[in-house]
């Protein structure tokens, strides 16, 4: 076995503390929950509602979403166009904001004195307090994630192929389908993910839109405050182990696409 260097040693020492810092606290939850009571948690009606709802308008966010995102991604891989950066700026904007102020944000954004939100009523939709308004709430805060995810991947798509695609007739629309597309399904697909799982975790965003239904972090929430921590953490451990199956998904899905070399590269540029 090779030895270690001092400085490799340091470094393992504070990645282990790191580790530690993240395992320790979910460890201790964990072990402070009898399987007992976890599974009356998980009889509860409640209980079960709350992390469907959960699951399902993160999902849905994700998707609708998607529709528009990830040709967006394509232009901002393969474009370049003025303000490019201020728009990638917006993009990430709301990673960085509190996300109670994008709730509050949104809010102003659907309720019923709104153009959007009239719209709603007219059909009967109202979003405040409604699954749709989850939703947007969901994707506001994760829709990042996915963007960011996909116009790496097209990045990543060897642009010559686009190009012979194009002079043998294929249409753009035909190329971006048949090319860039499947090219870049890896990275969409891990963006997805991310993007359904940042969903699912939302709180703050999600509780000034719709403090009901109750998605499972404002459930957690709720318990918490009304009957103290022996009474939330159960929902907190059902709900860790679903996140913790969308992260094995993840990594299952996602795997680490080889690097196009410097040669390419260079022909690529040309």
């Amino acid at each position: 076995m090779p030895r270690l260097s001092s400085i490799n040693l340091l470094f393992l020492l504070l990645g282990a503390l790191i580790l530690l810092f993240i395992i320790a606290p979910l460890a201790g939850m964990f072990l402070a929950t009898p399987i007992s009571s976890l599974f009356e948690t998980a009889k509860e009606p409640e209980v079960r509602q709350s992390i469907w709802l959960t699951i399902w308008t993160s999902m849905a966010g994700a998707l609708f979403f998607a529709v528009a995102a990830i040709p967006l991604s394509y232009l901002l891989a393969r474009k370049t166009f003025p303000l490019k950066k201020l728009v990638t700026g917006i993009i990430d904007l709301p990673v960085v904001i509190p996300h109670s102020a994008a709730g509050i944000a949104i809010l102003g954004f659907v309720n019923r004195d709104t153009v959007l939100g009239k719209i709603g009523s007219s059909i009967g939709l109202n979003f405040v307090g409604h699954p749709a308004g989850i939703i947007l709430a969901m994707s506001f805060v994760s829709i990042p994630y996915l963007i960011n995810a996909a116009r790496d991947g097209f990045a990543g798509v060897p642009v010559r192929l686009e190009k012979a695609a194009l002079t043998l007739g294929a249409s753009p629309f035909r190329v971006f389908f048949t090319v860039s597309l499947p090219l870049a399904w890896r990275n969409i697909v891990s963006g997805l993910i991310l993007m359904f799982a940042r969903g699912m975790s939302e709180f703050g965003a999600v509780i000034v839109v719709a403090y009901h239904p109750m998605i499972a972090p404002v459930l957690i929430y709720e318990r918490f405050g009304a009957f103290g921590l022996k009474y939330a953490r159960p929902v907190s451990v059902l709900f860790i182990l679903i996140s913790l199956s969308v992260f094995i998904l993840l990594r299952l899905l996602a795997k680490e696409k080889p690097a196009v070399d410097s040669q390419q590269r260079r022909e690529d540029a040309k």
